[in-house]
């Protein structure tokens, strides 16, 4: 029989899992731990912020840091007026310096609990949180671009401790019933492995179609990994196992005709996707409202440039192996000063951890580690030493490793 695990809560990811010992041994099984290199944020990371003066705000956060079991201390407040869509520069400012002061330094990550504002000046408030505000995160004329970030594709789990930054999303929701909702789709994601499909929507509309000219190229790469479908149409209906969709238009049609999996990410490129209300454009709030767990939308006029909104084949990689939602999507956009991102900031549903017995000893299998070279190594106490007793390398989408030992006591992998 199988032994599946949750790997999210600690620093090295204590294990424990039956291993048959050496033919030279008895063929009984002992029960033997292994540490395997973090590859995502934790809960102990994360903190929730809320505003004092808004009543959904702090309910929100309550209830989220009960359901994913953050501690209290992580339970951050900020107070200001709700509602406005757009907060201004210096007001904002001094709001983020006072939550810089309150903010223990092992926090890597923020999630703020309300729906307005969204926007500070010309950024959205997801990376004025995160950068600080800056206009150089914005266009200085029409249709330029901005400061790249540089968190675009990183592949560490600490950003504060080695960028200085601490990447921000919105729970957002215009009720609590939504919101509850939204974030028990991200729990209910952990560790599903879902067998779900990508979709990938080349639309008509020549402008918003953009990200359409990779989308081959990422069904290639996805191959026996993802299920990747790139569809010609205006339009997804009808499906039942959404897990990814990504698109281009200003409305997107039929959104209750389909199924989003728990964990499912989807957004649409168009100019004011993240202009939460009041816009003319569909909000990235429908794709949460119609079952997704995250989504992305840009504040203000970013114009067509790729660099501004999410790579599909960067987020599907990075979520794939393991990371929560959060990382995922802020390390598929390389200009995302004007960008909003939405959704359960901990939902990681490729995060799992599963040891077989085999004839030769154990198999582990897991999407958590990335390409490149590790060790296996063995101590006959937790603390060490530890002594290196096997080399292995990673061949990228990999998921299958033969393990060497067998004696009783502790095992560590660690890359390279």
């Amino acid at each position: 029989m199988d032994k599946l695990f949750n790997t999210n809560n600690s620093t090295w990811k204590l294990v424990r899992f039956f291993l048959l010992l050496s033919l030279s041994l008895p063929v009984t099984a002992g029960t033997l731990p292994i540490d395997l290199p973090r590859q995502r944020l934790t809960s102990e990371q994360l903190a929730v912020v809320v505003n004092d003066q808004d009543p959904l705000s702090q309910r929100i956060g309550k209830y989220y840091i009960k359901a994913r079991g953050i501690p209290a201390a992580n339970l951050l407040h900020v107070s200001f007026k709700p509602g406005k869509k757009t907060l201004p520069p210096q007001q904002f400012q001094r709001i983020r310096q006072k939550l810089l002061e309150i903010t223990p330094s092992s926090i890597q990550a923020y999630a703020i609990t309300w729906v307005a504002p969204f926007r500070v000046g010309c950024m959205s408030i997801t990376s004025a949180l995160t950068f600080g505000y800056d206009k150089a995160w914005c266009s200085d004329r029409t249709c330029a671009s901005t400061r790249r970030s540089p968190y675009y594709d990183y592949l560490g789990v600490t950003p504060y401790n080695d960028l200085s930054i601490r990447p921000s999303i919105s729970i957002a929701a215009n009720s609590f019933t939504e919101a509850k909702a939204l974030i028990d789709r991200g729990i209910a994601a952990d560790g599903t492995l879902p067998q779900g499909t990508a979709y990938l929507m080349s639309t008509q509309d020549k402008q918003r179609n953009v990200r359409a000219k990779d989308y081959l190229m990422t069904r290639r790469l996805m191959h026996n990994w993802i299920d990747t479908e790139v569809i010609r149409g205006n339009a997804l209906r009808d499906r039942k196992d959404v897990l990814f969709y990504f698109t281009g238009r200003k409305h997107i049609d039929g959104l209750e005709t389909l199924k989003f999996l728990p964990g499912a990410i989807a957004d649409h490129l168009t100019s004011a996707g993240g202009v939460l209300s009041g816009s003319k454009q569909m909000s990235a709030l429908r794709w949460l409202e119609a079952g997704a767990t995250g989504s992305f939308g840009t504040v203000v006029e970013p114009c067509n440039h790729l660099g501004k909104f999410p790579n599909p084949r960067l987020v599907m990689e990075h979520y794939s192996h393991g990371q929560t939602l959060l990382e995922a999507y802020w390390r598929s956009v390389q200009q995302p000063g004007e960008g909003l991102f939405i959704g359960e900031p901990l939902a990681a549903p490729y995060d799992k951890v599963v040891f077989k017995k085999s004839a030769t000893g154990t198999q582990l299998i897991t999407r958590n580690l990335t390409a490149g070279d590790y060790r296996l190594s063995h101590s006959t106490t937790p603390i060490g030493p530890f002594r290196q007793i096997q080399h292995f390398r990673v061949k990228p989408h990999q998921q299958r490793f033969d393990l060497s030992g067998g004696q009783p006591g502790y095992y560590r992998i660690e890359s390279l």
